[in-house]
């Protein structure tokens, strides 16, 4: 099933950066889609990682979760910075990844630094230390909702 599913975002994806729908391209398509998977499947490297079935379900739900989440940081980092004062509190945290793969630990640690006002300055294990612009973006991503809902994308709850 994995090498089916791979097949299909193959050539989906040729398709998409093609742009033309001729016989001959789509042919091509067919071929080169096919030749990657049967490659994969030689080289041995099929697995969950590679092809993540159980994660495209949830990807529409945590993509705009987390387009809303930076959309809200971005905002308050804006008005952080037009803001005459400068009321910032830079701090360092250390935070726990509770994913059980290194695809979701590099999903949550690559999701806090897409988020404005945040960075993911080290990943050790599954500790992730975390630099915030605020005091308060700090106890966001340690009160763990990030973390929750890239274990639920992951396929854990």
């Amino acid at each position: 099933m994995r090498m089916i599913v791979l097949g299909i975002l193959l050539l989906c994806f040729w398709l998409a950066l093609s742009g033309h729908y001729t016989a001959f391209l789509i042919g091509c398509g067919i071929a080169v889609s096919s030749f990657a998977v049967l490659a994969s499947k030689r080289m041995k490297i099929d697995d969950d990682e590679a092809v993540p079935i159980a994660v495209i379900a949830g990807i529409p739900r945590y993509y705009s979760w987390l387009f809303w989440e930076i959309a809200k940081s971005a905002w308050n980092v804006a008005r952080i910075i037009v803001h005459p004062k400068l009321p910032i509190s830079p701090c360092m945290t250390v935070v726990d990844a509770s994913q059980k793969s290194a695809t979701g630990i590099a999903t949550y640690a690559n999701s806090i630094t897409l988020t404005p006002g945040t960075v993911t300055a080290g990943v050790k294990g599954k500790r992730l230390t975390v630099y915030a612009l605020t005091q308060e973006g700090a106890l966001n991503v340690e009160a763990g909702l990030m973390d929750q809902r890239v274990r639920r994308f992951e396929g854990r709850t």
